[in-house]
């Protein structure tokens, strides 16, 4: 039986969420640049289109709440976004909230017309980023800014692509990393972002043979597509 501290920092049971440097040791020097040139290539996204998008899009966890925080005051300075929307997140977590709109207006919320919030449990990425997916299809979004804490963005960015991807789905999606110090400790298990980034290289590098997240190809064709079609929405005002 797992004690009390494992089930802490894995409660789903998976890929532990801290990772020790030495059990990277199976990956090869080529599959770290692989994870290296797409959070590079993900960055070249500029914050500023994120102000023009139509809807903007939260993915939760780990008792974080300046993710919702920071999402809920975009959307509050931001009228020309039409949808809001807030996934669930995982019920094994020690420090799961259940989200409701009472809830959010605790955090901000004044605007509730337009929020969507994801029913039932999310006990990974993958769950929200399917349900994002049917979201994105079912109310015509064109557009979308992903707002996630920074040292979880390139597996939720790529996460979220494929998701899209297995429903013929292309739009722009602008990464919107929320601005928290690196150092803070994560409510859930107290370990800091620089703590959690092996484990989040783990999980893309299994996720990437798995076919759950996106490969670099996949991302390099889709910037490809995105910096050709949409350059006005990420170099200036859309047109």
């Amino acid at each position: 039986m797992r004690t009390r501290a494992e089930h802490a920092a894995n409660p789903d049971g998976g890929i532990p969420r801290i990772v020790r440097e030495e059990d990277l040791a199976g990956f090869t020097a080529g599959q770290f640049l692989d994870v290296l040139k797409a959070l590079t290539a993900i960055l070249t996204l500029p914050r500023s289109a994120a102000d023009h998008v139509d809807a903007l899009v939260v993915v939760t966890g780990q008792g974080e709440e300046w993710r919702l925080r920071h999402a809920i005051r975009d959307w509050e300075a931001n009228p020309g976004l039409r949808h809001l929307l807030v996934t669930n997140g995982n019920p094994a977590e020690q420090t799961y909230v259940d989200l409701t709109l009472d809830h959010l207006r605790g955090l901000g919320l004044r605007r509730a017309e337009g929020v969507f919030l994801q029913a039932g449990a999310a006990p990974h990425t993958g769950r929200q980023a399917a349900w994002i997916a049917d979201r994105v299809q079912g109310l015509g979004v064109a557009s979308l800014a992903l707002v996630v804490s920074p040292y979880h963005l390139t597996r939720a960015y790529l996460t979220v692509l494929k998701a899209l991807d297995r429903k013929d789905l292309r739009l722009p999606v602008i990464p919107v990393p929320v601005a928290v110090s690196p150092d803070t400790p994560v409510p859930e298990t107290g370990a800091t972002a620089y703590d959690l980034v092996p484990g989040e290289v783990t999980r893309i590098l299994t996720y990437m043979d798995e076919k759950q997240v996106a490969t670099l190809g996949e991302l390099q064709q889709y910037l490809r597509w995105l910096w050709s079609r949409h350059e006005s929405l990420l170099v200036g005002a859309p047109g």
